[in-house]
Formats: C-alpha cells, structure tokens, sequence
C-alpha cells in the first residue's frame, strides 16, 4: 500500500536560456505550455496536485538583473524579482528604510523555504493571499516585466486582476520591483494571521503605512492594504481617506478599522470563514494603525 499523498511531479523539459530575450520569446512561442522558474516553491507544488502541467520550465533567475538588491537615497530600492524572501528580510537597506517589505518577507512559509522563496514568484502567481503583495501595494511598488516588446513597467494597483490573474502578458516575465526612496519621518507594519506561526498561508493580512503629509487635513497620508480578504490584494481607499481627512485619534483610527473591514469581500474555506475574517480585518487593521500611529507621533516629540 502506498503512502504517498501526491503521485508525484508530471514530466517536463527544463530549459536555461541565454537572455532575457530568449527567455521571452521561448514562454511566448510555448504560451500556455511553459512557465517561468524561480525559486519554484509554489510552482512545483501546483504541478505535484495535478493544478497544472507545464510541459516546460523556464529557468529564468540567473539572468541579468534578476537578483540582488539595490538601494539609494535618491533613487529608492530596486529589487530583482529572483531575489529570495531571506535576502530581503536580512538586507539592511530594506530593513532600515523600508521595514514593512522586510517584515513581509519575513512572514512568508517557513526560514528554510524563504531561502527559496522570490520576490517575484510570490506576485506573479496572483494569490489572494501573497504576503508581499500589500507591502507593494502601499510603498506604491512599480513591476518591471520584460517581454516581447522589451521592457515595461506596471504599478502594483493594477498588476492584479483576479485570483492568478495578473498584468502579464504572453512572453512576459518579471524581472524587478522598483520602490521610490522613503518618506522622511514615515512608519510601516505588516500583519499577518495565520494557522500557525509559521509556514500557513495568511488568514488575513495587513498592511500599514503612514507619513507626515501637510497636504491632508490631518497631516498625515496613510496607507492601508489587505490580503487573503477579497479576490485581489487591494487598498482600503475609502479608510485612507478618513485618515487623511480627519484628526488623529483613538476614533478615527477605529473608524479607519471600520472601514477597512467594510472594503473586505472574504470567503468562506477549509483556513477561515468570511465572519472571522471580516472581525480579523478590523482587528488587525486597528492594531496596525495603532502601532503606526504611535510610532510617528513618538517621531515628533
């Protein structure tokens, strides 16, 4: 009797192109017959559950510009899409100025699969429930696909369209997320609720991050984005704007919560239910909001 839960990975050939371009041009010659390859963590799982066969794989993170993290003040971040979740959660360029991306990074699977585990990997499946994916959100994240027509970039609002529904297009593959260099003064969390403390997908998770902002009737700008709630990772526009519009306090940090859980459309499945997921988002939101709040008010004394 076999024990095996999984019969196994489908056959496949594997390729390593040379270039950007023949890596481009091979996934669009194979359209919907090969994928890309990176760190693999998700894509061989999918393959193991029978979700889908590609009959070949792209191996595409030894191409230029596909690892490696790249910081100034002027500039901001560039981080190559083939980068691991370990590398950005230990970089100190990340962890000093852009501490909601290491703290994301951080959060994904377990430490041996975040040695893995790509930054790109993580976006370009178009899951609900990527970790990264609200930190690209509210740092205003912009994705450097590369493709047939050359190179593009596409900001992070609009790269997700529907669960493992994405931006791309045919030949098309990430090669870099680039991040505008950090607000003077700003603070940032990412909260995230699982099953277990490590190694689960995200139940809900929480993005937070605000900034003076003398151009807001509270003089602050916040930024607030969500994962595992609706069927894309999505800004919660509507409590952004109550916390730009109104002072800052105990109360408007709770309606922002409100309004938050109110921008939620979970689902009932085998990790959560809508109800408890509603309840989390606003938990969590508050909670963020809170530790923010906090931290940029401790910034002005």
């Amino acid at each position: 009797m076999s024990y095996l839960p999984r019969p196994g990975l489908s056959e496949f050939d594997y390729v390593k192109p040379a270039s950007l371009p023949d890596a481009s041009r091979l996934l669009a010659e194979r359209a919907g017959e090969a994928r890309p390859f990176m760190g693999g963590t998700d894509l061989f799982v999918r393959i193991r559950d029978g979700f889908i066969r590609p009959q070949t794989m792209v191996d595409v993170k030894h191409l230029p510009g596909m690892r490696g993290i790249v910081f100034d003040e002027q500039a901001g971040l560039t981080v190559g899409a083939a980068t691991t979740m370990n590398e950005i959660a230990q970089h100190p360029a990340v962890q000093a100025h852009y501490p909601l991306l290491a703290e994301a990074a951080g959060s994904v699977a377990t430490y041996q699969l975040r040695n893995r585990a790509t930054l790109g990997g993580n976006l370009c499946n178009g899951s609900p429930a990527a970790d990264t994916a609200p930190a690209a959100l509210v740092l205003e994240g912009r994705f450097v696909l590369y493709g047939l027509a050359g190179e593009r970039e596409v900001p992070a609002v609009d790269f997700f369209l529907g669960p493992g529904k994405t931006a791309m297009q045919a030949g098309e593959l990430m090669t870099a997320v680039r991040f505008q260099p950090p607000r003077t003064g700003g603070a940032g969390k990412y909260l995230k609720l699982g099953r277990s403390k490590a190694g689960d997908l995200s139940i809900v998770g929480v993005a937070v991050v605000g900034f003076p902002d003398g151009a807001t009737s509270s003089g602050y700008t916040f930024r607030i984005a969500l994962a595992s709630v609706a069927p894309v990772p999505l800004r919660a526009l509507e409590a952004e704007e109550v916390l730009a519009a109104r002072p800052l306090g105990e109360e408007t940090l709770a309606l922002a919560a409100e309004k938050t859980m109110e921008a939620a459309t979970p689902i009932d499945d085998v990790r959560a239910s809508a109800v408890y997921r509603k309840a989390m988002v606003r938990a969590l939101t508050l909670r963020g909001l809170q530790g923010v709040w906090a931290e940029l008010a401790g910034q002005e004394e």
